[in-house]
């Protein structure tokens, strides 16, 4: 059931700021949820309350901790039909992508206590003494990662399971022992509730301190930028726009103590188109292409906004039939009118530059809040005296742009912002003459993919999901997978201990039997 409060700690707390609803994107009405919003005041105590649990929190064994990450995973499942019939109510997306979405939830909170109750992550490094060494004896020096402190995580208007209130930030810091402080996102709040309650009953099932989990509730900014300021944080995990990552980033780094905000932001992804592969297999990949771009009404980060390709009778004909797929297929509903109303203006924005032609757009009219997915064309010279024609249009859209020579592609991917993805679309053959651009384009992104498509981020340890800025905050680290967890910890080095009062994972007999590097070799040995 859902009551509209937030949660601060273990306590279900009505707001004292304003109320608001959730909107359903399909009928354009008020879903029939009131949340109250969180005040000032509210905000001290859900991070009082974190700040209290870290104490604790940082100090529970590994078992415990993945024992914890179970138990929210097997509450999320719990909620049944309730947390699906949420989800497409305040979404418009379908009941196939809510379940899918909540398996891949479920999937990334298991990893994570699979890799906790393993215990290596932590990195674990010693250096032993030499007593005996000349001119200066050798001290005993131990490394491991600890935990930031309290997390705030910012829910994501597009993934309201994966990427917010139990999402991949939320999963990760949990597991390296910071508590969490999400605040909401407004668009699925209601979604938001049910998962709290999920987490909120897994800690007091496996005895987890009250405030290692809150859950604030807020449809302004203010309440945010409250939370990145407030000096009891340690950290910030955001999924969103470039403008909202930026400001946080500039809040935080404003701070008297500064801290990091690992915030996944902007990227249209592009995707380089080789010759001899359109020539073989353009129709292949037009249609390919066209699925990906409307995927999920094109509301991925990874959704592929720029296409280029060398101008040539090829690329006209993939152009012309990407252009004819892209129309066949039936416009869907976007996460919000608000959303659906940016589409259309930023779609129209570059839609009338100078230099840009209008390909294909969906002819018909559609019900409310659905978009008319849509293919533009620039030349590489205009996307060169025009630059700002690569900015993310949030939906089903993409431009081609048509490079005159290989120079000219390089030039233009030069030009390009750091992105979450490139695409080499090539047969093995023609590699080799485009060396220069697979290089430039590498240099673009967090993850370079040979023959496919950028949407879809598999949860694996080996996925980057990050990228150079503005994709990206820090390109050190990826927003999914299991190196996740490194987000929000730290090394720290003890000197000379003795054995008995080291953390487990540094003692001599290695009790928790992790793999650690031992004066450089890898090993489960004892000391």
């Amino acid at each position: 059931m859902i009551t509209g409060t937030n949660f601060i700690g273990f306590k279900s707390v009505k707001g004292g700021g304003k109320m608001f609803t959730t909107t359903n994107p399909v009928s354009n009405t008020e879903n029939p949820w009131k949340f109250t919003e969180v005040d000032e005041n509210q905000v001290d105590q859900a991070l009082g309350l974190a700040t209290q649990a870290f104490e604790i929190y940082q100090q529970t064994t590994p078992t415990k901790r993945a024992e914890f990450l179970n138990a929210i995973a097997d509450g999320i499942e719990a909620l049944g039909d309730s947390l699906i019939n949420t989800y497409c109510l305040e979404t418009g997306l379908p009941q196939g992508r809510a379940k899918g979405e909540r398996g891949r939830t479920v999937g990334q909170l298991r990893s994570f206590a699979n890799l906790v109750a393993e215990g290596s992550w932590v990195k674990a490094t010693i250096d032993t003494a030499d007593l005996g060494r000349e001119p200066m004896p050798k001290l005993d020096i131990r490394k491991m990662m600890v935990p930031l402190g309290p997390v705030v995580v910012f829910g994501a208007s597009n993934f309201p399971l994966a990427y917010s209130t139990a999402g991949g930030d939320t999963a990760s810091a949990l597991a390296a022992g910071c508590p969490v402080v999400v605040k909401s996102h407004p668009m699925h709040a209601g979604t938001g509730e049910l998962v709290a309650t999920a987490i909120i009953g897994a800690a007091k099932a496996t005895g987890m301190p009250d405030g290692v989990f809150s859950n604030l509730n807020s449809s302004g900014i203010e309440v945010g930028q409250q939370l990145v300021k407030h000096p009891q944080v340690k950290a910030v995990g955001f999924t969103g726009s470039i403008k909202g990552g930026r400001a946080l980033l500039d809040l935080a780094a404003a701070r008297k103590e500064p801290i990091p905000v690992f915030a996944e932001m902007g990227s249209v992804n592009p995707v380089v188109l080789l010759p001899i592969a359109l020539g073989s297999k353009g129709d292949y990949w037009a249609k390919t292409y066209a699925g990906s771009i409307t995927l999920g009404t094109g509301q991925f980060c990874t959704n592929p906004g720029v296409l280029l390709g060398l101008d040539s009778e090829v690329l006209d004909h993939f152009i012309q039939i990407l252009g004819e797929e892209i129309i066949k297929i039936e416009p869907s509903c976007m996460l919000h009118p608000n959303i659906a109303k940016a589409y259309e203006t930023n779609k129209n924005r570059i839609t009338e530059k100078s230099g840009v032609n209008l390909v294909a757009e969906f002819p018909k009219e559609t019900a409310q809040n659905h978009a008319r997915q849509a293919v533009v064309k620039i030349s590489g010279a205009d996307f060169k005296a025009n630059p700002e024609v690569q900015e993310e249009v949030f939906g089903p859209f993409s431009l081609v742009v048509a490079c005159s020579n290989t120079e000219e592609m390089n030039q233009v991917i030069a030009l390009m912002h750091g992105q979450l993805t490139g695409t080499i679309i090539a047969e093995r053959q023609e590699l080799d003459n485009y060396g220069s651009v697979v290089n430039t384009l590498r240099n673009k992104v967090g993850r370079l993919i040979f023959n496919g498509v950028p949407t879809g981020v598999e949860v694996c340890a080996a996925m980057q999901h990050g990228g150079p800025y503005p994709a990206s905050t820090d390109s050190r680290f990826s927003a999914v997978g299991v190196h996740a967890i490194d987000r929000w910890v730290r090394p720290l080095s003890y000197q000379n201990w003795p054995n008995n009062l080291l953390p487990a994972e540094l003692r001599n007999e290695n009790p928790l039997q992790i793999v650690r590097t031992i004066d450089g070799t890898s090993t489960k040995a004892k000391i």
